[in-house]
């Protein structure tokens, strides 16, 4: 599970980098923006089937909520780097994006200005300080905001019931078989 984690972080930098060398020596590709926007959509859908699939385990194998939160961080941090970099992306296609000026930022502070805004979407906060003004801007935004709340409200404060109730068998009996009195 370690190594596949260490893979998949690896690949959520790889793509970002190869999405800069797309925009590398031109800043409007035709095909960037639609790719972007696919790339994000089909992130959103691994992130999403990855953290039910790592749910639907925990609950089968009767694993500790304390490992299961552990699995849970991982991937709410790759979703949030993920993120990051695809609004740095965006910034990189269109700088009036976001309504942040970093005209004069480094490269580090750029991307770390943009997993700052992917981390206060994705925990809610939502500060304000750099909100998206462009549509395709506004849907990445919304993509990972839709994906944080399945992840945190849907997963995580269900996994306790979810584990619950996958573990008593038809009929109302307890694991052991014994009637729970419903």
């Amino acid at each position: 599970m370690i190594v596949r984690n260490v893979v998949e972080f690896f690949a959520i930098i790889a793509v970002w980098g190869g999405f800069q060398q797309l925009l590398d020596g031109n800043p409007l590709p035709a095909l960037a923006l639609p790719l972007l926007i696919l790339l994000s959509l089909a992130k959103t859908t691994f992130f999403g089937v990855e953290n039910i699939r790592q749910l639907f385990e925990a609950t089968r194998s009767n694993q500790p909520y304390h490992r299961f939160m552990l699995l849970m961080l991982i991937n709410m941090t790759q979703i949030i780097l993920s993120f990051g970099l695809d609004f740095h992306c965006l910034h990189c296609i269109n700088p009036a994006s976001f309504s942040v000026d970093l005209s004069e930022a480094t490269l580090f502070e750029t991307v770390f200005e943009f997993s700052y805004y992917s981390t206060l979407n994705f925990t809610f906060f939502g500060y304000g300080d750099v909100t998206p003004q462009t549509v395709p801007a506004k849907f990445i935004t919304m993509t990972e905001i839709l994906l944080a709340f399945v992840t945190v409200i849907f997963l995580l404060s269900d996994f306790i019931s979810l584990k619950e109730s996958l573990g008593k068998p038809a009929g109302g009996a307890s694991p052991d078989g014994r009637s729970n009195g419903r």
